[in-house]
């Protein structure tokens, strides 16, 4: 897990004053210092800080102005931080607790717990209804992945611009069929004017971007491994000469192989004009009988449905070869190795330290906040705005 996390400072002699008059209704803008007060605080470096009592010139009401890093908590701006920081990468909230007391930073695990779930909270975007309006990418990838939440598995979204990585949604989803994907990646595709749907092999997502309208790429690692996988299962059940379906369509075991290892010479250097090769093949093997209810699939109907599958896919695992975007630059590399990684990082790594989640909102809010921390990995996340 890579974060950059910038923590917040406690300033005993700088003092934000409010604006305006913070008692409701009153729209008073000058205010007079009355007293100035101690105030013990939990922090690293200042066990006590000075406030001033100011009174409102217009209502009359007096309220407290704390120093930069201070609230009128107890637990200092910069603590609060610290157990943020130490629950994100990785500790349990016990676990914050024993490491700040021992450093002198008196704070129970039930204050780490309110600090991470507010934080958390003030989380910008993220969320499929709060995309940011201003944002645009050409390509989105996305990617599903389970979480286990209060003994039950909760099925995550995952969003990502296809081309930096920058995390645009992550979101809960009743379920993982069509239907559901798409009415949850639909209005995100909108929102940032998308035209390309970044994606593994399944067919709910496949059915989206149809119904969508946009073109897809499908990732093509995964659809690398899984041919691979299927051309050593073939090649040994011929190798073996124990099936006997492709005589009855008069194609002999060495063209089978044949076929097959130029299905993975094919699969590897993914040419577009190879369509058209592909189609070939399948054809050679369309007559192979399908097998009755029960029976087992045959060498020859695996192989048809293999170079068909295929010769189907082949748009969509080659669509990187020749789209550029708006500047004429290619910058799709034909894989979903963003949502991966965002999953990986942002999702799984604090999660594989825990028996799970006990509230949904927690996975979610967890997961924005270190995905939000991930997204602004290059100049760093400011803990006190999110804290302000």
């Amino acid at each position: 897990m890579r974060l950059n996390l910038i923590l917040p400072k406690v300033e005993p002699t700088q003092f934000d004053y409010p604006k305006k008059c913070p008692q409701k209704g009153c729209q008073g803008m000058r205010f007079i210092p009355r007293q100035e007060v101690s105030k013990k605080i939990v922090d690293a470096q200042h066990p006590e800080v000075t406030a001033w009592r100011c009174e409102c010139m217009r209502c009359g009401h007096v309220f407290r102005v704390y120093p930069k890093g201070v609230s009128q908590k107890q637990i200092s701006k910069r603590v609060n931080g610290m157990a943020v920081m130490m629950y994100i990468l990785g500790l349990s909230y016990g676990a914050v607790e024993i490491v700040l007391n021992s450093l002198g930073m008196g704070i129970g695990k039930t204050s780490v717990y309110r600090a991470v779930q507010a934080v958390a909270k003030q989380v910008p975007g993220l969320k499929r209804e709060k995309l940011p309006r201003s944002y645009q990418t050409k390509a989105v990838g996305a990617d599903v992945t389970s979480v286990r939440c209060n003994g039950k598995w909760v099925t995550v979204g995952i969003a990502v611009d296809a081309v930096n990585g920058m995390v645009l949604s992550i979101d809960e989803l009743p379920g993982e069929d069509a239907e559901q994907l798409q009415a949850w990646l639909e209005p995100i595709l909108d929102a940032v004017d998308a035209d390309v749907v970044v994606s593994d092999d399944a067919d709910a997502f496949k059915n989206v971007s149809d119904e969508t309208g946009r073109s897809q790429q499908v990732c093509k690692s995964h659809v690398v491994r899984n041919t691979e996988a299927l051309v050593e299962e073939l090649s040994a059940i011929i190798g073996a000469g124990q099936d006997h379906s492709l005589e009855a369509i008069h194609i002999t075991s060495e063209q089978a192989l044949e076929d097959l290892a130029s299905l993975k010479e094919m699969i590897h250097s993914r040419r577009p004009e190879d369509q058209s090769h592909l189609e070939g093949i399948y054809l050679r093997y369309a007559k192979a009988r399908k097998p009755g209810r029960g029976q087992k699939h045959e060498v020859a109907y695996r192989m048809r449905n293999l170079f068909m599958d295929r010769w189907n896919l082949w748009p969509r695992l080659t669509f990187y070869r020749n789209w550029k975007d708006d500047c004429g630059y290619e910058i799709l590399d034909g894989t979903n190795n963003h949502c991966e990684r965002a999953i990986g990082w942002w999702i799984k790594e604090r999660y594989r330290s825990m028996r799970g989640y006990k509230q949904g909102r927690s996975a979610l809010g967890i997961s924005r906040l270190i995905a939000f921390a991930g997204n602004n990995l290059a100049r760093g996340l400011r803990l006190a705005d999110l804290m302000a």
